[in-house]
């Protein structure tokens, strides 16, 4: 009785990690699917659970036909989970090359600082000194609120430049910013509700730089679904999904120019929707190569998901890059000390397919965000 027990658990635990695994695969937006995408980590971990107990099993039983057959299930959901981990870590070779910093060379180096507050976070004045102590150059801050605009305003007098919209219900995002703006744009990309920074930064020695900061609504977020606010659902990908594909649009249009993008994307490193951005836009992550460097959830080490994120084009390199955390928050910051190099001019060159992907992704995005009455007007 205990030996059937305990090959049924096997049978279970394995079928059922194995099948979450591949369940992203599916080409669909419904946030069940979408979702396992986020703990691949975990999963690859959960799997050492049923190969130990196949083991006690095999050594209990003796090892028979059935017992190779899951073995060879569990090695090959690990093997499919780690593909996805395994580039961001050293063993890959970096996207983003490091920067030589030479002591008697000058050179002209920045720092980007980006933060989700948590609207709901009150430890104003201890961001504040984070700020202080890290000193970045641009520091976008995410779920900027009326309270935490007024507990941030310290940074109006570091900072001279600033552009944002403080909006409730972690909505609100601003960028402060030491170098000058010499366009600055919010947009409302998919839905009216969800603001998206455009600016273009005039740093000395280095020109423009065209910078975006954006915010898209996470998956499986429980929002209201009528005016009434008598009900609520929750929240696919699909208008998450259309934001990227539409910020990679604008980087292709100008392509020629240096780009940083940073936010909390609400999406992992390894999704096929974030790996798409990269492929459209030749933008650069760089953990790649480097580490997960997991942002959420702060306060829950064993699940922590790297959902914030940094892309350059190739015009930089990197000097450093981390995280720190901010206190009160359920997310960290990431920061990144970015050194200027030599831009190649080659445009990125996506396939007809993925352009394809792209647009029926923008697509569908504003046809959810349509059914739930926030949709932004509908772009080219």
């Amino acid at each position: 009785m205990a030996s059937k027990f305990l090959l049924w658990t096997i049978r279970v635990l394995t079928f059922c990690i194995a099948l979450v695994s591949v369940l992203p695969e599916i080409p669909s937006g419904q946030w069940w699917v979408r979702l396992w995408e986020f703990p691949r980590l975990q999963l690859a971990w959960a799997l050492l659970l049923p190969l130990v107990l196949l083991a006690v099993h095999a050594w209990w039983k003796r090892p028979r036909k059935e017992h190779a057959v899951w073995l060879g299930i569990i090695l090959a959901a690990g093997i499919w989970q780690l593909s996805h981990i395994l580039p961001f870590t050293p063993v890959w070779q970096p996207e983003v090359p490091d920067a030589e910093i030479h002591p008697n060379k000058a050179g002209v180096t920045f720092k980007v600082m980006t933060a989700n507050v948590t609207y709901t976070n009150d430890r104003y004045s201890e961001v504040l000194e984070l700020v202080q102590h890290e000193d970045p150059d641009l520091v976008l801050m995410l779920e900027i609120n009326s309270e935490w605009n007024e507990g941030l305003a310290p940074l109006n007098e570091r900072y001279a430049h600033r552009i944002g919209e403080v909006r409730g219900e972690g909505l609100g995002m601003v960028l402060w910013s030491k170098f000058p703006l010499l366009k600055k744009e919010i947009k409302y990309l998919v839905s009216e509700r969800r603001p998206s920074i455009f600016t273009t930064l005039d740093i000395p020695g280095i020109g423009p730089v065209r910078y975006v900061g954006i915010h898209p609504v996470p998956p499986g977020l429980r929002d209201r679904i009528d005016r009434n606010d008598q009900t609520s659902e929750r929240r696919d990908s699909r208008v998450r999904d259309a934001e990227l594909m539409l910020v990679a649009r604008e980087v292709e249009k100008d392509a020629d120019n240096r780009w940083i993008v940073t936010g909390d994307f609400n999406d992992v490193a390894w999704s096929d929707t974030t790996q798409l951005f990269s492929e459209l836009t030749d933008l650069k992550d760089p953990r790649r190569g480097r580490r997960l460097l997991t942002t959420y959830h702060a306060q829950r080490p064993l699940w922590r998901y790297p959902i914030d994120h940094l892309f350059v084009s190739d015009g930089f390199h990197l000097a450093d890059f981390g995280r720190q955390r901010v206190f009160g928050s359920d997310h960290f910051a990431i920061t990144a000390t970015l050194a200027v190099a030599n831009k190649d001019m080659a445009k990125p060159r996506a396939s007809d397919e993925e352009e394809e992907r792209a647009q029926e992704m923008v697509e569908e995005g504003f046809e959810d965000a349509a059914e739930h009455e926030v949709s932004s007007s509908p772009r080219d």
